[in-house]
């Protein structure tokens, strides 16, 4: 029972260091308005966590498809891994959108913690650009520079957002995830000239 409960606090701790970080960023909020959100005593951050910084780091290890990164087989066909990148990205994007919002804060920030982010993003990035490299190599892609290609890439899928600035230009219906993640696909995939269908 006891452990039961030690890990619904964890659990809300996180989950309210998730919603406040996204919103309010890391150095925007405090240790005490997280357990505000969580309904959890202040000392509990420290003796779960071990501080602020920490709790940071436990998001991605939480909420963070590690496994799921590791799992994969970097032998995929190219073109398979390239679709498949998108497709899980887009995925997670819509799944986990206060987590997306804070590692976007981090990198334009520019912040100390973008190292702990990489230590869980970079796998996945370094199996595209594989991928992408072994797609040129192997004729099935046809860009030009490697590094612009990725980070086009990497910009369509991580910034591709529903934001209220954009609205006014917008005309057609939000896409589900799917039409989404299919929409994606094309567009990428016509980025990198890819020669089959």
């Amino acid at each position: 029972m006891i452990l039961a409960e030690e890990h619904d606090i964890k659990q809300r701790i996180l989950l309210a260091a998730k919603k406040l970080f996204a919103v309010q960023g890391f150095d925007g909020t405090t240790i005490r308005q997280i357990c505000e959100e969580a309904s959890a005593n202040v000392a509990l951050v420290s003796y779960h966590f071990g501080g602020k910084e920490n709790l940071f780091g436990a998001l991605f290890e939480n909420f963070f498809p590690n496994q799921k990164i590791a799992s994969i087989d970097p032998g995929f066909h190219p073109v398979e891994g390239v679709r498949l990148i998108i497709r899980e990205v887009t995925m997670y994007r819509h799944a986990e959108p206060q987590l997306i919002s804070i590692i976007q804060q981090e990198i334009i920030l520019n912040t100390p913690r973008i190292q702990k982010i990489r230590e869980h993003v970079m796998p996945m990035w370094q199996m595209l650009r594989h991928w992408m490299e072994e797609g040129r190599r192997q004729g099935y892609f046809t860009f030009r520079s490697l590094d612009t290609a990725f980070m086009s890439v990497t910009g369509t899928l991580l910034f591709h957002r529903d934001q209220e600035y954009w609205m006014l230009l917008r005309e057609e219906q939000k896409p589900d995830v799917e039409a989404l993640a299919d929409d994606l696909t094309d567009f990428i995939l016509h980025g990198l000239r890819y020669n089959g269908e």
